[in-house]
């Protein structure tokens, strides 16, 4: 599916981009939705940097991730990572005790903290030392109002000060005179629109998971064996994994490793992030459907020739058709998931056990005779035991979808 996102370059005082606010959209119209701002903050890590990353977006530069008091109370910054983001409070904001807890524990967590459209309370003096940007905009307060703000904020030296909204030469002259650090408008650049392919999911399988994760003695086995139901699910699992958001300490050779590693509490935050960012049931593209039965298939011929390695293969074959899903090269998606080199070289067509078995599927999908034998040559199986082990994949597949 195509997904939307507009970014606004910010400038220093050389004119020169230092920074990108990322600002979320549902379509080609260059325009807020109609959408609450948690759904929209969601939404956007999850279709951004949940896909290729917030980075690919920005260039590498910072990106400016708006959180209102919604999304700050259901921690959706824990699924950003700090090197990469300035969290930009929004003006909905109050400056009450448990949103200042809330922004001293972001503080402390390493967040960039930025206030948006700032106008000054007395209630906002204890947030100054959490917080390293604060924006002003120029069309909704004047500059005559602005300045001894300004002069008051410049005594803070960790303080920088962004002017937006500037749409002409002279905006920009008045600010870059009242000592502004950044700069942002349509002065410089008006958004562009960025338009991506993301993977569509099964709302009722995030359901499921979020009843089972929700229990209190969670059964990790069967967690896994949800997501590893659909592939967008489990794409965006690994995607968090390995999204910079915390530190890697060894390759994830399966789901429930992956769900292990993410923890109760994280998991928890998870698959409430995907509740928020969809609200409405969807239903998964065919291609994906044809994920899970290979995914299957797989696993069960490596039941038969390579034990050791069900899980690798499972997720080998759930993968397989990532690149034509979202139309990226595969070496391009591989450097983003935390994959054993086992994995990353049989979806690269390298020559291993899990290479093979990928091809003795997809030969029999295909039809392909020839290519089947050449496939199982490498493989202790016989081609004709693969029509029972395919009727059991696929029923396993239908049994799943239809218990659920």
């Amino acid at each position: 599916m195509a997904v939307f996102v507009a970014r606004q370059a910010v400038f220093n005082r050389r004119q020169q981009v230092v920074a990108y606010e990322l600002l979320f959209r549902d379509s080609e119209k260059n325009s807020f939705p109609n959408v609450s701002e948690s759904t929209a903050t969601a939404r956007l890590i999850m279709e951004n940097q949940l896909n290729l990353g917030t980075r690919h977006i920005t260039s590498g530069k910072k990106a400016l991730i708006n959180i209102g008091p919604e999304s700050l109370k259901l921690d959706l910054c824990a699924f950003l990572p700090t090197k990469d983001v300035v969290i930009e409070l929004l003006e909905t904001m109050e400056p009450t005790d448990e949103n200042y807890a809330f922004c001293r524990e972001l503080f402390h967590n390493n967040y960039k903290l930025a206030l948006d459209d700032f106008v000054y309370q007395p209630e906002w003096d204890r947030f100054l030392k959490l917080v390293r940007l604060i924006k002003f905009d120029v069309k909704q307060t004047p500059f005559e109002e602005i300045l001894p703000v300004v002069k008051k904020l410049k005594k803070h030296k960790k303080i920088k000060l962004l002017a937006e909204k500037l749409e002409t030469a002279d905006d920009f002259e008045k600010a870059y005179e009242m000592g502004f650090d950044f700069f942002q408008g349509y002065f410089f650049a008006k958004p562009t629109m960025i338009q991506q392919r993301d993977i569509d999911y099964n709302y009722a399988l995030v359901l499921s998971i979020y009843a089972e994760v929700m229990r209190p003695d969670p059964d990790i086995s069967e967690i896994a064996g949800l997501f590893s139901l659909d592939t967008a699910l489990a794409y965006k699992l690994l995607r968090l994994i390995n999204s910079g958001v915390f530190p890697i300490k060894s390759k994830i050779g399966s789901l429930k490793q992956a769900l292990v590693y993410l923890g109760h509490e994280r998991l928890k935050k998870f698959v409430s992030l995907i509740i928020t960012a969809h609200s409405a049931q969807t239903k998964p593209a065919e291609l994906t459907r044809l994920c899970v039965v290979r995914a299957r298939f797989c696993e069960l011929i490596a039941q038969r020739v390579a034990k050791q390695q069900t899980g690798e293969a499972f997720l080998t074959g759930l993968f397989s058709l990532l690149d034509a899903i979202l139309d990226q090269p595969m070496e391009k998606l591989l450097e983003r998931l935390p994959f054993p080199d086992e994995i990353h070289s049989a979806l690269m067509q390298e020559k291993n056990i899990l290479y093979y078995i990928l091809e003795t599927v997809k030969a029999y999908e295909t039809g392909s005779w020839w290519a089947l034998e050449q496939a199982v040559a490498f493989l202790t199986i016989e081609s004709a035991d693969l029509p029972k082990i395919y009727e059991n994949a696929v029923n396993w597949s239908d049994s799943c979808r239809q218990n659920l």
